[in-house]
């Protein structure tokens, strides 16, 4: 239980109507799930307007509203706090009603077009090898002390963040790696925490229909690394063209990470085969299990972090080799027929390309390489075109197929993905509506020593369709 002036502490407040001594022993933002004396705050989203979910609140027993817009009809006996920010809002009342928990282990962000999940569960593992209590919070899980909890987006809300950390806190958690979304940044949700660092991966096309241009893109993302503190630490990717941007105005002590400029950390590959990578770290030559320079660039992120935040270089070195591939992502299973089978992620088209890429750098080119792939649906229509392109180009075979269709119908989804085919291309493609039965046709298809990609859904084991 907290006082309601207490989990007001830093909350930009224009109204208080009532008292603020009460104590409350519950935070929401869904009318849905208030208990007696909770403390309901009304968010304004891109589609629902929680305003208008105030009455349903109090009607649940809710004594407390937090809102940028006073109802019409005031309840004695109720206490409302107008602010001019509710996702403002939301985040510093969960960070103080959790006692602020970040402030009191060290989190450090992983933010990003591609590469986030990976980087910050190796991260994750190598930390926890070397004895040092760790906590994850990813597109995955949030995991930490044994435990594993399912999310469904990356950067989750502030309560659950928030509430995970005060928990990671009570288990003994010293470090916390956390994916941070463009998503995540534009709504506010991690106001309030204190982060100790923050990597930069890479920025692509992605999400331009939610924020409409790639600088507005970019620019969010640079929005974390603005509000760090001179004790945190900053870690780029200076092989990105925008590395240098998001180190501008930034109060943190600056690193960069770099296969193809001299940076602080670097690494050169030695070998890449489908067994493995040799990587020459700082003089070191290591096996690793992972393949593709996408994870030389994430090896190589979790070796520089590792390296900021002092752990022993050998040792680490030592378990990066025998790191394996993150759920969902470049998981190379060999099939009864003799195929090899890659599952993997990729879902925007750079992604995709790096994949393909991969795996063409390091077939015989004697095999034939079967893509599974479709586009998620109320999403990014731009860049449909482009994954169908980069997937027919780099294919022996295409299989476009659904993926999260949701609202849309797959058959428009499908044929916009088609359109960015090149015409020389366009004999390699088929159309399979359904996603089960386009990977048992890509079976049909092979042949013992083919490859085939199934792009798109990872460590995702269902779809969306039609509210469903």
């Amino acid at each position: 239980m907290t006082k309601i002036k207490d989990i007001l502490y830093k909350v930009s407040v224009d109204t208080i109507i009532g008292s603020t001594e009460s104590l409350v022993g519950q935070i929401t933002f869904d009318s849905r799930n208030v208990l007696k004396g909770s403390v309901f705050v009304a968010i304004k989203g891109d589609q629902i307007d929680g305003h208008i979910f105030i009455d349903d609140a109090i009607q649940n027993g809710s004594r407390v509203i937090v809102c940028e817009k006073l109802p019409s009809n005031l309840i004695d006996g109720k206490i409302y706090v107008k602010v001019k920010d509710s996702r403002v809002a939301l985040s510093l009342i969960a960070a103080n009603f959790y006692g602020n928990p970040s402030d009191k282990l060290d989190v450090i962000g992983v933010t990003g077009t591609n590469g986030k999940t990976t980087i910050s569960t190796l991260l994750y593992e190598v930390f926890n090898s070397q004895n040092i209590s760790s906590g994850l919070i990813s597109t995955v899980e949030i995991k930490y002390d044994n435990k594993s909890i399912a999310t469904n987006l990356t950067t989750p809300d502030p309560l659950t963040i928030n509430s995970s950390l005060n928990d990671m806190l009570e288990s003994g958690v010293k470090k916390c790696f956390m994916e941070i979304s463009s998503h995540g940044i534009d709504q506010k949700r991690v106001n309030g925490i204190k982060f100790k660092g923050m990597l930069f991966t890479n920025l692509t096309h992605d999400h331009l229909d939610y924020h409409q241009s790639f600088k507005n893109y970019r620019d969010v993302k640079k929005h974390v690394f603005d509000f760090l503190s001179k004790n945190a630490f900053a870690l780029v990717n200076l092989d990105d063209r925008n590395a240098k941007y998001m180190l501008q105005n930034s109060r943190a002590k600056k690193y960069t990470y770099a296969i193809h400029k001299l940076a602080d950390y670097n690494t050169k590959i030695l070998e890449n085969q489908f067994r493995g990578m040799l990587l020459k770290i700082k003089g070191n030559e290591i096996w690793t299990q992972m393949i593709g320079e996408f994870s030389a660039y994430n090896l190589l992120a979790v070796y520089a972090t590792s390296m900021i935040l002092g752990l022993e270089e050998l040792s680490v070195l030592k378990k990066i080799s025998e790191l394996e591939s993150v759920s969902g992502r470049f998981q190379i299973y060999q099939a009864p027929n003799g195929i090899m089978v890659v599952v993997d992620y990729a879902h925007t088209p750079d992604a995709l390309k790096n994949v393909l890429s991969t795996i063409d750098k390091v077939r015989t080119k004697n095999e034939n390489l079967y893509t599974i792939v479709g586009c998620g649906g109320d999403r990014d229509k731009k860049k449909r075109s482009k994954m169908g392109a980069v997937a027919a180009r780099f294919s022996s075979k295409v299989i476009f197929t659904s993926d999260n269709p949701r609202n849309e119908n797959p058959e428009s989804i499908i044929q916009e993905m088609v359109e960015g085919v090149n015409p020389t291309d366009f004999n390699k493609t088929t159309v399979v509506i359904k996603r089960d039965e386009a990977i048992v046709a890509a079976y049909k298809f092979s042949n013992p020593g083919d490859i085939v990609l199934i792009a798109g859904k990872g460590h995702e084991n269902y779809q969306e369709i039609n509210g469903k």
